[in-house]
């Protein structure tokens, strides 16, 4: 067997041992993190590094009571995915896991964007963004949308704010992680604009497309929390529908998607329950059916009729 595949797959298993393992009593709160992410479905890459960088903080704190020497890595991270992927949800659940772990000493989470961060004068910019950044010591600034701040050119003030998040990465490491977070191919340009920028992010993750099928998971787990069901026929419609605007869609928005569908088909449910007028059992309240479900052009097409 191949040397390096071989250590791949030892260190796969040794990953999924660990995963499995009973958390101690003192760590319940770490464990109630964990089960809030194995819950999602799919982001088994993603999964996987935070349970990589838990271990690894667990060991530095025990090689530190044993005297032995311990070293310093830095946390900034990049998240590489298109809209719906579970970028945000990821960095909320790192930002509660790193303050258990005594990493931050808050685990809050400020999600900024450019308009956040970009000022309208000389100087403005630099002001905005160290009010946020102060806001967000002790926790995680995450900024969506990140390459937004370069595509302005050289003079836009989105430069400003670049550089200045540059010299904060190193005078505050000690507790403040920033997550910068877009579209996979507008990051890596983004990475470009600044020299600094690359070797400041040591972590990036891909957040890939969901497969047809992780959706319809995600579906389900959806309407299940809102203690609705999916009839048969709702959930082979639902699932062309979702193919359908994954082909179609030059940006799918993945598990956004799904999630304004069901809100929609609720809603859609709702009215055809109001046109009633016999007594609703439980079940009708509950049932979701094929003609609740309705496509964005389908929702555009109604919108525009009633307003007609």
């Amino acid at each position: 067997m191949n040397i390096t595949f071989k250590a791949q797959e030892e260190e796969k298993r040794a990953v999924e041992e660990f995963k499995e393992a009973p958390v101690h009593p003192e760590h319940e709160s770490i464990n109630h993190i964990f089960h809030e992410l194995n819950s999602m479905i799919g982001l088994e890459n993603v999964k996987d590094l935070i349970y990589e960088i838990y271990a690894f903080l667990q060991i530095e704190k025990m090689r530190s009571e044993a005297g032995l020497k311990i070293g310093s890595q830095s946390f900034h991270m990049l998240f590489k995915g298109n809209p719906g992927t579970g970028k945000t949800t990821v960095a909320r659940l790192v930002a509660k896991l790193f303050q258990k772990m005594g990493l931050l000493s808050k685990g809050h989470l400020v999600e900024v964007e450019r308009a956040d961060l970009v000022g309208e004068y000389i100087g403005h910019t630099a002001q905005k963004t160290r009010e946020l950044v102060k806001k967000a010591m002790g926790g995680i600034l995450f900024i969506d949308e990140a390459y937004s701040l370069a595509r302005g050119g050289e003079k836009d003030f989105g430069k400003e704010a670049i550089d200045c998040l540059v010299k904060v990465m190193e005078d505050k490491k000690d507790d403040l992680i920033i997550i910068l977070a877009g579209y996979p191919d507008e990051m890596m340009d983004f990475l470009e604009t600044n020299t600094g920028l690359p070797s400041r992010f040591p972590i990036k993750i891909v957040f890939r497309d969901y497969t047809l099928d992780e959706l319809i998971l995600i579906a389900n787990k959806m309407v299940n929390e809102r203690e609705y069901t999916l009839s048969d026929a709702a959930s082979r419609r639902l699932r062309e529908i979702i193919l359908d605007e994954k082909i179609s869609e030059p940006v799918f928005s993945n598990a956004r998607l799904v999630r304004n569908l069901i809100e929609k088909s609720i809603r859609n449910q709702a009215v055809r329950l109001m046109s009633r007028h016999t007594k609703l059992s439980k079940q009708d309240l509950m049932l979701i059916l094929p003609n609740d479900m309705m496509s964005s052009m389908e929702n555009s097409i109604k919108s525009e009729s009633i307003i007609s």
